[in-house]
């Protein structure tokens, strides 16, 4: 008998246990396996793609073997981090602040982004709603574990709040749509989100209840701690060195300056003291 997987749980596997790697040299260099870990919200295969030349270029400057492993979201990732998966970390700035504060991970680079990157409560445009004060008894949907605009940032602001409920959605899009579809009053997404994706969910019309005053930190590239420190210098000293077109081809800046962690690390603080809480019924975020 023939078992038909979905396609999206046969890409996970694909993915996730795929060798983007070239063959140890022999010589001089770092020896062994250096795992990759990235978020790919859309999970398609041409992630595969996008890392070879990179994948190729450090496997051979490191005498390495590189192992790609992405993930479909936060939540994923925070598991890879928990259970020290990877080695090195393509990071958004809300697992970047949870890998730098909780697990050791030393950021190299910043990654290719929306510097003026900013988080958002949306609501659709006929709702009269007018603050956040009055989502007070309401249901929201907020992003996954990890998520800076989506899920930190959010929580913070909503600090003091007592909901209905939180649904979280696995995907900025489907946070939208939970909205749209009066499943939830409100969402929180990044202006950058909103921008891409309401033209998708029309007819439905959107609008900004509220924006957090603070910019989000790029995300970082992330070397985590069991990688030996002397490697740890070694691998960003080839990345440093690496061609501009293969750094931007995967999004990092070999020579960007590493952005200041510590307003974000304190927000992902905050929220961790009310995390145990979120799936109650009412949620009282205090």
């Amino acid at each position: 008998m023939f078992v038909r997987f979905p396609r999206r749980l046969f890409l996970f596997y694909l993915l996730g246990f795929t060798f983007a790697a070239c063959k140890p040299q022999d010589g001089d260099g770092v020896e062994g396996t250096l795992t990759i870990g990235v978020i790919n919200y859309g999970g398609g295969e041409q992630i595969i793609n996008q890392y070879a030349k990179f994948n190729s270029y450090l496997g051979e400057k490191t005498n390495s073997y590189i192992q790609l492993e992405p993930v479909f979201n936060e939540n994923r990732a925070v598991e890879r981090l928990n259970a020290r998966a990877w080695s090195l970390v393509f990071a958004p700035p809300g697992l970047a602040a949870i890998a730098i504060a909780r697990h050791q991970y030393v950021p190299l680079f910043p990654l290719i982004g929306i510097s003026n990157l900013r988080s958002i409560f949306v609501v659709r445009k006929d709702n009269p709603i007018a603050d956040l004060k009055q989502l007070q008894g309401k249901t929201v949907a907020l992003g996954q574990l990890g998520s800076a605009t989506g899920y930190y940032f959010p929580l913070y602001n909503l600090y003091g709040t007592t909901l209905a409920e939180i649904l979280f959605a696995p995907t900025p899009k489907a946070a939208l749509e939970l909205v749209a579809q009066g499943k939830a009053i409100a969402c929180a997404v990044s202006e950058a989100e909103l921008s891409l994706y309401s033209s998708q969910l029309a007819p439905t019309e959107f609008r900004i209840l509220f924006k957090d005053p603070h910019y989000v930190p790029l995300g970082v590239v992330l070397i985590g701690p069991n990688v030996e420190r002397n490697r740890q210098e070694f691998i960003r000293k080839v990345m440093s060195e690496s061609s501009s077109d293969l750094a931007q081809e995967v999004g990092y800046v070999p020579n960007g300056q590493v952005p200041d962690y510590k307003y974000m690390i304190s927000v992902v603080d905050r929220v961790s003291s009310i995390s145990s809480k979120l799936q109650n019924k009412p949620v009282r975020l205090f």
